[in-house]
């Protein structure tokens, strides 16, 4: 079997040594979007270096090499085709804000495997601490087609429907023609965002958008409209990824906040008559 579950979960963690700075968090605020316009005292606090605040979602490009979902997959027990593997789900629990420079150690490990009978789904962890202690823990879900059926466990279901009622806040956003360009330079380098010939033999009309960069995109729309730009609200944020962005587009945006700490998010492509995007997304705050 080309997933051994039981020899997967058991292996050895993988770690590293990672550092960023300014720079880095600089770069990746604005290829989520951050700095338009570019003199607002509220963009000024992603873009400008002696104002700096760090974005949780930036854990998941920090360093550009700490284990990662192609790293994941080489752990013993794994042995799959990448052309079958999707990114399904990203989880990000912070334990204290980012901060705009630093260095930590961060270790990656399969903290499960789940059999959804057709598809397996690998959950890759990565814990990342410094000197203070713990920083953050991530959690990306990968989704295995033709690996499922074994009999495993089917994993928890984090669905989770949509309130009845209005959003307390709806904002878009536009995502600039150059977007992938740029969000790539932060280290996800997969030519599906950027080479049209790529693009076309994996089946779609263009580059898509990353998903993360949709994720970063969403949790900056909550963090500035809902939480008053304060970075250092958020305690969690997770969602999953149902759909793809082409660059150009505008995203719909959709903020339930009827729990006093959480907001329940949607995601949706307007120009494709609000097809969804990110699907089951909370935002967890102080």
């Amino acid at each position: 079997m080309p997933i051994d579950a039981a020899k997967a979960v058991a292996a050895e963690p993988r770690s590293v040594e990672i550092a960023w700075g300014r720079k880095d968090v600089q770069l990746y605020h604005l290829g989520i979007g951050a700095g338009v316009p570019a003199t607002d005292p509220g963009e000024l606090r992603y873009t400008l270096e002696s104002r700096l605040h760090v974005l949780p979602s930036f854990a998941t490009v920090a360093g550009n090499h700490s284990p990662d979902v192609i790293g994941g997959l080489s752990m013993p027990g794994v042995d799959v085709d990448l052309a079958n593997v999707l990114h399904g789900g990203q989880n990000i629990v912070l334990h204290r804000p980012i901060p705009p420079e630093g260095r930590a150690h961060v270790t990656g490990s399969i903290a499960a495997v789940y059999d959804k009978g057709t598809a397996a789904i690998l959950v890759m962890r990565t814990e990342a601490a410094d000197a203070g202690g713990p920083l953050w823990t991530s959690d990306a879900q990968i989704f295995v087609r033709g690996e499922g059926g074994w009999g495993g466990d089917r994993g928890p279901s984090n669905r989770l429907p949509l309130p009845d009622a209005e959003p307390a806040k709806v904002v878009e956003r536009t995502v600039r023609e150059e977007q992938a360009l740029l969000y790539r330079l932060s280290g996800d380098w997969n030519p599906l965002h950027a080479d049209p010939e790529f693009a076309a033999l994996a089946g779609f009309e263009r580059p898509i958008l990353h998903g993360l960069c949709t994720y970063g995109i969403a949790l900056k729309a909550v963090v500035d409209t809902v939480l008053g730009g304060d970075v250092g609200r958020v305690r969690a944020y997770r969602t999953r990824f149902v759909g793809v962005v082409f660059p150009g587009e505008t995203l719909r945006i959709r903020m339930w906040t009827h729990e006093p700490d959480r907001v329940q998010v949607s995601v949706t492509a307007v120009d494709r008559e609000d097809a969804p995007v990110l699907a089951d997304t909370v935002v967890e705050h102080s």
